[in-house]
């Protein structure tokens, strides 16, 4: 595997009912910062977006927001931490987070974070990418998500081995040794589909 200089990380813009959500948030943050691994993000000043972001930059680490300009409008952009990158939709601002990033983490969030992380697994099942995903798994939150990937293979409708193309860990403190070993995509994951 390459070596990781940044991770991008979806996350949500609120912190959620379980404060375990935002300390994992800024263990995560905390822990880049350590290891001199740059932040790529949504470039929120808030919910989990913005406490990465300050620990992060707070340790030390640099930071870039990748934010679309309606959002910049309502004033929730992040201008106080690193760069902060403008895009004209939310479409470019996701394939803008992916090229400035090594590596892939999803903490919990709401449906944009859903979205996120299903998409940027869908591009490595489609054979677009081979970088690593995490998701952090914190007091169960992605639970449901392993259930319904679940149900596409017992449904025919994806191959067993999808479940390759991310790692599910419990906590920030793992997160290192599960990028590192992530495995390949198999191209089975795409060919069973052709």
């Amino acid at each position: 595997m390459k070596t990781i200089r940044s991770i991008c990380v979806f996350c949500g813009s609120k912190t959620g009912a379980d404060p375990a959500h935002e300390e994992t948030a800024k263990r995560l943050g905390a822990l880049m910062a350590e290891r001199g691994i740059g932040l790529v993000y949504g470039g929120g000043c808030i919910g989990l977006m913005g406490i990465i972001a300050d620990a992060v930059a707070g340790g030390g680490g640099t930071v870039t927001g990748v934010i679309p300009e309606f959002l910049m409008k309502l004033d929730v952009g992040n201008s106080e931490v690193g760069e902060l990158i403008v895009t004209d939709s939310m479409h470019s601002r996701k394939q803008r987070m992916f090229e400035l990033s090594d590596a892939m983490v999803a903490l919990p969030g709401g449906l944009g974070t859903l979205d996120e992380t299903f998409e940027i697994i869908t591009w490595k099942q489609l054979q677009q990418h081979t970088k690593p995903i995490v998701l952090i798994n914190v007091s169960g939150y992605w639970d449901p998500f392993a259930a319904l990937v679940g149900a596409t293979i017992v449904g025919g409708f994806a191959h067993p081995k999808i479940r390759d193309l991310y790692t599910m860990v419990g906590d920030a403190d793992a997160v290192f040794a599960a990028l590192a070993a992530a495995p390949e995509p198999d191209v089975e994951v795409l060919t069973s589909h052709l």
